[in-house]
């Protein structure tokens, strides 16, 4: 036992790194009295959008690698502690783990030993021995390894909720510079078979209800931040291109974290935790509020603002847009302001049809009316000026609740 604590040290806190880690969108449910259930999960270690936390078993197979990608603490040239766990040890642990309610799944990712495919056998043994010797039905998410056979990827999309391939770096220019011995072409190979694949499964089931489910996850990937000196329009316009031709679930960003490295990597104090933080904030408009890439950022404001968060941004950039009606506006217009989120633009559509809508309704409404209220007009709201330079904004964007506020790390499922 004391040999599989260290290697669960060793290889949990190498697993760190890799924040894709998700249980989102999985509609495996528990048959036959089986262990488990992954319906309706959420982000490890975070909320489900039903305000549940959910905790996964996060750990690499082994952080042995026959790649030197400068970036990563598992490279071969760097001097760690190495581990590797065998196919049985992971299956223990997954089922002891959830035996005692610690976890509700498992995110396996792990580095490469030997060659792509004898990583993905592994990987893909471990999920399959959970899947049909414990009959286990909870999350599953597994790496996708670039290289690895078509034969491969497809069983573990039969096994796994999610598969997931880690692009890293937001060019191949960087890539080519910082991990020489990986390119796009292999990258983009997987994630483009995990697509395919995933629509011929859901096209099956439409006329033949026993297919087996395929990744019903989808697929997602990581994008390091502050590693490379890429801008934030390059990256953002990278996200939502795999958005709408890949299908991503999800792409997550990563702060780079300054590690022991070499000459090819920046030298930083403190990892970019910030522009993370900010980098989510955009990905969350362009996902969900129907903003473009280049209404965020463009070449005249090629990276997101610090001090205050995208949306915000957006309405001081593009005064003339503003203040809008939100009794007469459409919904994509009301979502642009800034306090008033999905829900409270769907309520005030909702609500207008009964009668124009008040200031004091939209308190009711829960919209963040000391933000609302300069770029808005309905009964009963007070005049205010959106001039970036009036003392009202001003407040607005130095108030200490909005500094901590912006300042907080936001994950959503």
């Amino acid at each position: 036992m004391d040999r599989i604590n260290q290697k669960l040290t060793v290889l949990a806190n190498a697993a760190k790194y890799d924040v894709s880690c998700s249980s989102s969108g999985s509609k495996r449910k528990n048959q036959d009295k089986g262990l488990g259930n992954a319906e309706g999960m959420g982000i490890c270690h975070s909320y489900t959008e039903d305000g549940r936390c959910v905790s996964l078993l996060k750990i690499l197979l082994t952080n042995h690698c026959i790649f030197d990608c400068a970036y990563c603490i598992s490279r071969r040239s760097n001097d760690i502690q190495r581990a590797a766990f065998t196919v049985q040890e992971v299956v223990d642990l997954t089922i002891n783990f959830y035996r005692r309610n610690y976890i509700e799944g498992l995110f396996l990712s792990s580095g490469i030993f030997k060659n792509a495919d004898y990583t993905m056998e592994r990987l893909v043994r471990i999920a399959k021995d959970l899947r049909e010797i414990h009959h286990f039905h909870g999350y599953i998410h597994l790496k996708a390894i670039p290289g690895a056979s078509a034969e491969l990827l497809t069983e573990a999309g039969k096994y796994a909720d999610r598969l997931s391939v880690n692009i890293e770096l937001p060019s191949e220019e960087s890539l080519k510079r910082i991990a020489p011995e990986k390119n796009y072409e292999e990258i983009y190979t997987p994630m483009n078979f995990i697509r395919e694949e995933k629509q011929r499964y859901t096209d099956e089931r439409k006329s033949i209800k026993s297919t087996p489910l395929f990744v019903p996850a989808g697929q997602s990937t990581q994008l390091i931040i502050g590693a490379s000196p890429e801008n934030d329009v390059q990256i953002l316009n990278l996200a939502d291109s795999l958005y709408k031709e890949q299908q991503l679930k999800r792409v997550y960003y990563s702060a780079y974290i300054p590690i022991p490295t070499d000459s090819r990597m920046p030298n930083l104090a403190l990892p970019p935790t910030l522009r993370e933080n900010r980098i989510y904030q955009a990905d969350w408009l362009l996902r969900f509020y129907k903003f473009s890439v280049h209404d965020i950022v463009n070449d005249l404001h090629p990276n997101l603002d610090y001090d205050i968060d995208p949306k915000l941004s957006y309405a001081l950039r593009n005064r003339h847009v503003f203040p809008v009606n939100i009794n007469t506006a459409e919904y994509e217009m009301i979502l642009r302001v800034p306090g008033i989120g999905v829900k409270s633009a769907q309520m005030i559509v909702t609500s207008r049809r009964f009668g124009n809508v008040h200031f004091d309704h939209l308190k009711k409404m829960g919209i963040v009316t000391k933000r609302a209220q300069y770029f808005i007009t309905c009964p009963g709201a007070p005049a205010a000026s959106i001039d970036r330079h009036s003392s009202q904004v001003r407040q607005l964007i130095q108030s200490p609740e909005l500094r901590k506020k912006n300042s907080q790390l936001i994950l959503f499922a």
